[in-house]
């Protein structure tokens, strides 16, 4: 079965076309990099709105059937900034150890990571990870949280995702 991965880029100029959207791609590239199952992305760049955020989340987990959606972008603490309350809003089960270990890895490159309201949580079948907008920090992150990814995927019934051993090292535990 091939994954589906949600990419939600929350900006509003890049939803207008004020801006290019840099980090939806930058999402892409990481995963194009690192899994070798196959998979197809979904995209969405969506302003800075909480129900669109809400929409855009529960249309890629529960319509499009996303095993996982990374969005990027409205971390922040600035006022527009609400892709955590959405993400909050849309999960039966928060993941509080994903933005947890996001922070503490970003911390090594910039002290403002503190600002950073990332989170993650799962809605049904998929696993939502808010991830910064800046390009290099979204490789930082997903290189940090994503060897826990296709396990956390696994226990909530989702598709098998391996990834290049080379690019990034996934942990299961081993069976008993």
């Amino acid at each position: 079965m091939k994954a589906k991965i949600g990419f939600v880029t929350v900006s509003d100029r890049a939803s207008r076309g004020e801006y290019e959207d840099l980090g939806g791609p930058a999402m892409q590239a990481w995963f194009e990099r690192v899994l070798s199952s196959e998979w197809e992305a979904v995209f969405r760049v969506i302003p800075d709105e909480q129900a669109g955020i809400e929409g855009a989340l529960k249309a890629l987990a529960d319509d499009e059937g996303c095993c996982l959606i990374v969005t990027t972008g409205g971390t922040g603490p600035a006022v527009r900034d609400v892709t955590p309350e959405a993400t909050e809003a849309v999960c039966e089960k928060m993941m509080p150890g994903f933005g947890e270990l996001m922070r503490q890895e970003s911390l090594k490159f910039v002290p403002t990571a503190i600002l950073s309201r990332q989170t993650a949580g799962i809605r049904g079948k998929a696993l939502i990870i808010n991830l910064p907008g800046k390009p290099s920090a979204i490789d930082d992150c997903l290189n940090a949280v994503f060897p826990a990814v296709p396990y956390c995927i696994d226990l909530i019934a989702g598709p098998y995702l391996e990834a290049d051993p080379e690019q990034c090292k996934v942990f299961r535990p081993k069976k008993k």
